[in-house]
């Protein structure tokens, strides 16, 4: 029988169990009873011990016949508090909705898991996902079982031994100029104009552009800093709006000019959201004041109403469909097409090495191959026509 005791809270009895985790942790686990403290001292007593005798301890991880799939979810609440938020939602539903299910059928032991099980894992995931995806799922059962390492629990980490499949390049959709300035005219006065300007001009994601504040922009120096973004995420089943003063990457925290037509408007704006605070009085929404991405009555403008209402404009004027984050790659474009070094793309887009600027887009460099194109004839003597 587990160690226990009586707690009140808010004016009722609560039962407090000392257990440990499945980690031989020590915790302690508050079970409600219902029962107010007035009066129900007798009754909460024995409340307590039926709970004591009744409660059993999660299975310890050092038992032979653990199963992977067991484990994995252990290894979830253990992970839950030192990583972010968005972190653990990525790692729960890739955890949860697939590896797990997957191997808890196998009945694949953590013990005797082999490199052999995991790549009968990615060769049947492979016939539904991408080459991407199981490079995700890769980085969380690898990271799994390093941490059952650290316990003791396993020798080897057999996830190191698999091969993973070749990720495919990726080529994303384009706006041209004619394009990108019609699709400044259909959303001018739209919800979402100002966030399909911070894309497409400044190369935004929908994080920083929705997290875009007004102390961010500096109307004296003419800047617009990058430094807060906006994101939402599943956590235990329950959509959760995250608001960070964190970037995706250190260099994506960063300054850029605050041009002439991108100032007007956004003086333009902030003079409409006082006027609609003033026009809805009480009734306008004040959690969210210093958020420039926000609604007529303060409400802010979510990450999955900006996916959805923007390829509706797009469909409902014409325009070819293209996702919003294609908007930051149509950036891209433009600036190559029109001489931007690969270097300063980096540098404007946030990417965290020019590595990364430079697979996306070097197919798209078509001036740098005009110029070797040209230095190679200079070399062989050869004349252009």
């Amino acid at each position: 029988m587990v160690a226990g005791h009586l707690s009140e809270k808010k004016g009722y009895y609560y039962a407090v169990l000392n257990c440990h985790d499945a980690f031989g942790k020590r915790k302690t686990k508050w079970i409600a009873t219902g029962l107010p403290v007035k009066g129900n001292k007798k009754k909460a007593e024995q409340f307590l011990i039926e709970a004591r005798r009744d409660f059993v301890e999660e299975k310890q991880l050092t038992d032979e016949s653990l199963l992977f799939s067991e484990y994995l979810e252990q290894w979830l609440e253990i992970v839950k508090g030192s990583i972010a938020v968005t972190t653990y939602s990525s790692y729960c539903n890739a955890v949860k909705s697939i590896i797990s299910p997957y191997f808890r059928k196998k009945r694949v032991t953590l013990k005797k898991l082999t490199a052999r099980d995991i790549q009968e894992f990615y060769l049947d995931e492979l016939k539904r996902v991408s080459a991407s995806s199981i490079k995700h799922y890769h980085a969380n059962i690898h990271s799994a079982l390093k941490y059952a390492i650290k316990l003791d629990l396993i020798d080897s980490n057999p996830s190191e031994k698999v091969t993973l499949p070749k990720k495919e390049r990726f080529v994303g959709q384009y706006y041209d100029s004619g394009e990108m300035n019609r699709l400044f005219e259909v959303s001018k006065g739209t919800k979402i104009e100002i966030p399909i300007l911070l894309g497409a001009f400044y190369g935004l994601r929908r994080s920083e552009a929705l997290g875009l504040r007004w102390d961010a922009i500096d109307f004296g120096k003419n800047t617009i800093t990058i430094c807060h973004t906006v994101t939402v995420c599943n956590v235990d089943g329950k959509l959760t709006l995250v608001e960070s003063d964190t970037t995706k990457t250190k260099s994506s925290l960063r300054t850029l000019p605050l041009v002439p037509f991108m100032r007007e408007r956004l003086l333009e704006l902030k003079e409409e959201q006082e006027e609609n605070r003033r026009l809805c009085g009480r009734s306008y929404n004040k959690e969210y004041l210093g958020y420039i991405c926000v609604t007529e009555i303060g409400d802010l403008i979510k990450p999955h109403y900006l996916t959805d209402s923007f390829p509706k404009l797009l469909e409902e004027n014409g325009l070819r469909r293209i996702r919003f984050h294609d908007l930051r790659h149509s950036c891209a474009s433009l600036l190559l097409a029109n001489g931007v070094p690969m270097k300063q793309i980096q540098e404007w887009l946030g990417h965290s090495d020019y590595s990364t600027t430079a697979n996306i887009y070097a197919h798209l460099d078509y001036s740098s191959k005009l110029d070797s194109a040209g230095a190679l004839m200079s070399g062989l003597g050869i004349k252009s026509l």
